[in-house]
């Protein structure tokens, strides 16, 4: 697919335009994982502890954006030949490849300086994110199922660092909802390609020659068995839900519940694949995701 002609780019090329869609900040919303362990710890009322976990939340939004900026130049050729991702600021020739890795290594520098504010513990894990982003891109992304497994393990990384950020033990039955999730979410968007992509779909992620949606759709219907269970489990036996001492913790699997159905519905009805897309542009969604942290926070933190 050529290059995008300047009347398909978006109107506001000049200036901060192009950086921001680099950056893409819309994409930070993948780091609110940081904060769950803020959330659950019960500590969210002490603001030394809030601000240890914010700082660690921007750092893992810097780390991100760092990432973004160094795959948009590796993935520039490959992006051409995609509808919407040819339009990205490097494969569109709007910002140049010596630009992009600039800004990507600039941003892992603040990361890992901001995230040393915290503690070694807490830069550790945002330089593991970055090292297994960087072994993702020189050839895991080609490696089937792999590449979804490190993707979900961006996730567990991001509860890691949280939880170092304010010097807690992560239950382990926390950081398996929130991986068994992301093998979710990442199984449903290498789906949505598919969709998206037809019988082009390997020119632009040559692992995608060896997924197909009705084995894409079986892995989903086992992640989500698998990942309502762990959660039941986390709100009933973790030592948050001892603390609480009683069960209410798990009178919020509703919320779950509906959030991952909708989440399906809108991969097979409306080819809404990308997860912070999804989240972000479904008002249901966004719903139940606020009522869901609402009613947690009532039960951790009620008088």
């Amino acid at each position: 697919m050529p290059t995008p002609s300047m009347s398909e780019l978006p109107q506001a090329e000049r200036g901060i335009g192009p950086w921001l869609r680099l950056l893409r900040p819309s994409h930070w919303t993948k780091n609110f994982f940081v904060l769950a362990p803020l959330l659950f710890s019960g500590q969210a009322r002490d603001l030394r502890v809030v601000e240890s976990a914010l700082l660690a939340f921007l750092s893992f939004c810097l780390a991100a954006s760092s990432v973004y900026a160094f795959n948009d130049v590796l993935d520039r050729d490959a992006d051409r030949s995609h509808p919407t991702k040819r339009l990205r600021p490097v494969a569109a020739g709007l910002i140049s490849t010596g630009h992009a890795i600039g800004a990507a290594v600039t941003f892992a520098v603040i990361a890992l300086a901001l995230a040393l504010r915290e503690g070694w513990m807490t830069a550790a894990w945002i330089a593991c994110y970055l090292v297994l982003n960087l072994i993702y891109s020189m050839g895991l992304k080609r490696i089937v199922l792999l590449d979804v497994f490190a993707i979900a393990a961006f996730f567990v990384l991001r509860l890691l660092a949280g939880a170092a950020a304010i010097a807690v033990h992560p239950s382990v039955w926390l950081l398996l909802c929130g991986g068994l999730l992301a093998l979710y979410l990442g199984f449903a968007k290498r789906r949505h390609e598919l969709s998206v992509l037809g019988n082009g779909s390997a020119e632009h992620r040559s692992v995608l020659a060896h997924y197909s949606a009705p084995f894409l759709d079986q892995i989903s219907a086992v992640l989500l068995a698998v990942t309502i269970v762990s959660y039941l489990m986390y709100s009933l036996t973790s030592d948050t839900a001892v603390r609480v001492g009683t069960e209410e913790l798990s009178y919020g699997i509703p919320f779950v519940l509906y959030g991952v159905f909708r989440y399906l519905y809108l991969v097979h009805q409306r080819d809404q694949g990308t997860p912070s897309e999804t989240v972000l542009s479904d008002r249901s969604l966004l719903a139940t995701v606020g009522l869901w942290l609402i009613y947690n926070a009532w039960v951790l933190y009620r008088p």
